[in-house]
């Protein structure tokens, strides 16, 4: 199987680091790469082809490499977009966005969340499931030819959030990436 990682917002966040966690000086797009490049590891151990990439340039809209072409022209079985949420500092929990709920994307989405959720209630017994919502607008999930998600690992403008993206991300990424080979297995 042939997995695009692709770790939320600019690299380095110049122009764009994705939401901010001000309190623990921790950015969406350093979190994002890092759980990304563990669940490269993790795959690449599966026997996984891997190709991970950190781009502003989702559709040909700005400089750098352009995500979705990038993830077209290498074949890729499936897409993964690696995110952290914010809102309002209270939220909490995990969510995985899909284009819709019946296609190839919504079973990958449902293995990856499975395995996630259950992976952070081991942690944090009350860490929330927010579940798998769909988001056709988004281009990595409207444009690409393969199955894709997009991963909100944990919101991280919440400060025990955030806490669990500084000390558990190879939790994280170890139950992102069982959660591909789980549905690489079922199809």
């Amino acid at each position: 199987m042939k997995v695009f990682i692709n770790p939320g917002h600019a690299p380095n966040g110049n122009p764009d680091p994705g939401a901010i966690n001000e309190f623990f000086r921790i950015r969406e797009c350093d979190m994002a790469l890092s759980i990304g490049e563990l669940v490269k590891r993790y795959l690449i151990k599966a026997g996984c082809g891997v190709k991970l990439l950190q781009s502003n340039n989702l559709y040909g809209e700005a400089a750098g490499e352009n995500i979705i072409q990038s993830a077209n022209d290498w074949g890729a079985d499936v897409f993964v977009s690696i995110h952290c949420n914010a809102f309002d500092k209270t939220i909490r929990g995990a969510e995985t966005l899909v284009y819709d709920l019946k296609g190839e994307g919504y079973g990958l989405g449902r293995c990856i969340h499975a395995q996630l959720i259950e992976e952070m209630q081991d942690i944090d017994g009350t860490f929330p499931d927010r579940g798998i919502k769909t988001r056709s607008l988004l281009a990595v999930l409207r444009s690409t030819i393969m199955p894709a998600v997009l991963v909100e690992t944990a919101f991280i403008d919440n400060d025990i959030d955030a806490l669990l993206l500084m000390n558990h991300q190879q939790e994280i990424a170890a139950a992102i990436a069982r959660g591909i080979t789980d549905y690489a297995s079922n199809t």
